[in-house]
């Protein structure tokens, strides 16, 4: 079994501070959920679902690809009074890439989220696997706020220890925590097992969700 750091290490927010690892903790305490990887069918509209039930409202990083294939799924999120964020077109590894490529993908992105959540203001960016070179930073921030995340769920782990998880993410998790989910099917089983433990907690404890 792999190990799950589900705090992000204070050196990395050192190292990078120009991105966004937390919101400054706010008189009523707040907690920004985000999901990353959708919209996919069924797992989206449970989350939305599921939100909806605790008032809470969301920031969802989509994949160009997938906002292509179900649009229908991203006017639900938009709808539902949750913010949309930009995750790149094919979910790419910046890593991996060249700076042009890069910055193209994440305009195919914009595009498609544009077209299909015309009113949403398109300034919040999450590179995939959070890999982001130093030398892609300074030309994606000119137009996107670069979302990291302080409390990470890693549903996306198939033999994740949930029970584990769950105490994780709550003791890691205060006021002005950003917080990483997936609705993707990979992450399904864990989202579904985590999730609703966590809004319940944090709602017994007098938290809000709110969109970043």
């Amino acid at each position: 079994m792999s190990i799950a750091f589900h705090k992000t290490p204070i050196i990395l927010e050192k190292i990078f501070p120009g991105l966004t690892w937390k919101r400054e903790p706010t008189a009523g305490k707040k907690i920004y959920l985000t999901f990353d990887d959708g919209p996919v069918p069924d797992l989206t509209e449970y989350v939305i679902d599921l939100l909806g039930q605790y008032n809470a409202r969301a920031t969802f990083f989509c994949v160009g690809d997938n906002i292509r294939k179900y649009p229908e799924i991203l006017t639900k999120v938009d709808r539902g009074g949750h913010r949309i964020g930009n995750h790149t077109f094919h979910h790419v590894k910046g890593w991996k890439m060249g700076h042009r490529a890069y910055l193209d993908d994440i305009e195919l992105c914009e595009k498609m989220i544009r077209e299909n959540a015309s009113d949403q203001p398109l300034n919040l960016f999450r590179p995939p696997y959070g890999q982001i070179k130093p030398g892609q930073i300074g030309p994606v921030a000119k137009k996107y706020e670069i979302i990291m995340w302080s409390v990470l769920a890693y549903d996306f782990e198939k033999r994740l220890n949930t029970r584990n998880a769950i105490n994780k993410c709550i003791q890691y998790s205060k006021n002005g925590s950003i917080v990483v989910f997936h609705d993707n099917y990979k992450a399904e089983k864990n989202l579904k097992t985590i999730l609703p433990a966590y809004l319940q907690h944090f709602s017994n404890e007098g938290f809000t969700f709110a969109p970043l």
